[in-house]
């Protein structure tokens, strides 16, 4: 990976800092000098320590917990290497703010996720790495170039290694907007799918009301799959009524672990025999959970950006 690293500068927010090392050691480089904290009246503070002029600088943010914090990082960093006259910054974002908030679902509502990415472009990003985006369709939002990268085939072998795979086992969906992903997966694993429905109770948009199961789970270890998990009772839920219908056993993998309120405490206490997490967040301090397997996806940003980098195509990667 020489062609091309002299001239790559990695920087981090305060949301990843440790997959930004992780990554910044697969590729051979170190994660740059830079202070990002917060001036006594609690705005944010930002000075880039090394030399980026005419650099290809690759900022890394994550947003699990404190968000609007962690995008006023980002967005005082890019506009740090915009004024420091970078070649081209790429914002790294495994999880990508506000993404749920994509569409209007009732009236009167923003589509927060189209402002999100307004605000990156205009402080200076020229591009965009991301994962598992809730909906495709956010790459829409964007004038600048976007690397969706899916985190399914990079997934499918540590669970294949892990026996999760063949035809005792079954890929579930928790929702309508998880079969096409689930059906990837179930392709790549060799085991059928089934799918939960459930619906949103209009009063209380966050809780969910689990429906109906349908596929063939009698007698199967059965793998729940996901983009994201917050508070965890969409995922806890479907688990019970899986169980209830038949399963022997219940894994989950869900790739960006928001875990937010008591989202640990709640796996820890659920049927669920282990969830399956990748580190595009990091878990929450203290908040440990012997269910909980951390898979890092270093290796596959890592490929990414070393590509970006020298201007190679990223679709050969995926």
């Amino acid at each position: 990976m020489d062609d091309g690293r002299a001239n790559l500068l990695i920087f981090s927010g305060n949301g990843c800092r440790q997959l930004a090392e992780r990554v910044a050691q697969h590729i051979g480089t170190k994660v740059g000098d830079a202070v990002v904290s917060t001036w006594t009246n609690g705005e944010i503070r930002v000075q880039l320590r090394e030399h980026v002029r005419g650099r290809d600088v690759f900022i890394f943010q994550s947003f699990g917990r404190n968000v609007n914090d962690r995008v006023m990082e980002l967005l005082v960093m890019l506009d740090a290497a915009r004024r420091a006259s970078a070649a081209r910054i790429t914002v790294v974002a495994p999880y990508f703010p506000y993404s749920k908030q994509e569409k209007k679902f009732r009236g009167r509502e923003p589509i927060s996720a189209r402002l999100v990415a307004d605000l990156l472009t205009s402080a200076g990003a020229t591009r965009l790495l991301t994962m598992d985006l809730h909906e495709g369709a956010i790459q829409g939002f964007f004038n600048i170039p976007v690397d969706h990268l899916p985190s399914i085939p990079y997934v499918s072998r540590f669970l294949a290694d892990r026996g999760l795979c063949g035809p005792d086992l079954v890929v579930v969906a928790p929702d309508e907007g998880a079969v096409e992903e689930a059906v990837l997966l179930s392709g790549l694993l060799g085991c059928g799918i089934a799918v939960v429905f459930k619906r949103h109770m209009e009063a209380a948009p966050e809780a969910v009301q689990t429906v109906e199961v349908v596929g063939d789970i009698d007698g199967k270890r059965a793998l729940i799959w996901d983009d994201m998990i917050l508070g965890g009772s969409t995922l806890v839920n479907a688990a019970d009524m899986v169980l209830e219908r038949g399963a022997r056993s219940v894994h989950a993998c869900i790739t960006h672990p928001v875990l937010c309120g008591d989202a640990v405490k709640r796996i820890e206490e659920s049927s669920l025999a282990e969830l399956i997490v990748t580190d595009s967040i990091p878990l929450p301090e203290g908040l440990e959970s012997t269910k909980i397997t951390t898979i890092s996806i270093s290796s596959l940003l890592g490929d990414a950006i070393a590509r970006i980098s020298r201007n190679d195509s990223v679709s050969e990667l995926l």
